[in-house]
């Protein structure tokens, strides 16, 4: 496995090494059930990343010449249908935190099976289908990135952050980050307020926090006093408004998301392959 080299001794050409990469940086030992390979290649040289792919997005990227395709959403084949089993990385999350471990369990269950209701009403094989029709080798990862986004942003806050920090400065760090500058979808608070002090803030941007309402719930019970999410729905924030107190800070879903897709591509481009952003990912300057 890939896991055991450092990224530098490895020259990435096909797309399992793509995924190697990936599950390396993200300190993953195994693919996780909401990332695969649609269509392989043994040649990877030039490739279109976007969060969201679409059967139009594989004929541009014939147009433009790229070899292969790379979705961050699993929005196709398999991995539409069973990624929401990664949100079992919540639960850790939450032992880590503090969170007793049978309260953690009943959030995370919660939120895992309002996902897997939804997963009957996918079109789950029509990109994926697509790709296979046009011969264009594709690839979805997922998580892996998610976790990319997440560290960063942690590592980023806790430096520029302390104990008399406000949600305000909260979200100016934030907008320290590239990708968060800009007034389209910027960073929000939707819970609390930007005056509050944040108190101990995580980042929870990986594995589908934004369906377990108990779940959030229980980090604030635990002491958590603001949590940075990519996106939240307003039946969960509703639920979690009756609880009456803690921050809640939605960074935006395209900007959270390409905090990851970022990293990877500079680390796909220092082994020498050509990544075009589109489709969502917020590139900074010196990739537009």
């Amino acid at each position: 496995m890939f896991r055991n080299h450092s990224p530098e001794e490895v020259s990435h050409t096909n797309t399992q090494e793509i995924m190697d990469l990936a599950l390396f940086l993200a300190g993953l030992t195994e693919v996780p059930l909401d990332s695969g390979i649609i269509v392989p290649s043994e040649n990877v040289k030039r490739a279109i990343f976007g969060v969201d792919i679409e059967t139009a997005d594989l004929l541009l990227a014939r147009e433009l010449g790229a070899d292969m395709v790379i979705a961050h959403h699993p929005g196709t084949g398999p991995q539409s249908v069973n990624g929401y089993k990664v949100m079992e990385r919540q639960f850790e999350l939450l032992l880590k935190a503090g969170v007793p471990i049978e309260r953690a369990q009943k959030a995370v269950k919660q939120g895992m099976d309002a996902r897997a209701r939804d997963k009957h009403s996918r079109n789950w094989d029509r990109v994926a289908a697509a790709a296979r029709l046009l011969k264009m080798p594709m690839m979805n990862i997922h998580i892996p990135i998610d976790i990319l986004s997440e560290n960063a942003v942690q590592e980023h806050v806790d430096r520029r952050l302390n104990a008399r920090s406000s949600v305000k400065d909260l979200i100016a760090a934030l907008k320290e980050m590239p990708e968060f500058v800009g007034d389209a979808a910027d960073p929000v608070v939707v819970m609390g307020s930007r005056d509050s002090y944040t108190g101990k803030v995580i980042i929870r941007m990986a594995g589908g926090i934004s369906s377990c309402p108990d779940g959030i719930k229980a980090y604030f019970d635990v002491g958590i006093g603001t949590i940075v999410m990519m996106h939240i729905s307003e039946g969960v924030l509703k639920a979690v408004k009756e609880r009456g107190f803690g921050n809640i800070v939605v960074g935006g879903h395209m900007r959270s998301d390409s905090v990851g897709i970022n990293i990877f591509i500079g680390e796909l481009e220092k082994r020498g392959i050509e990544v075009i952003p589109m489709g969502g990912v917020v590139a900074p300057l010196h990739r537009q």
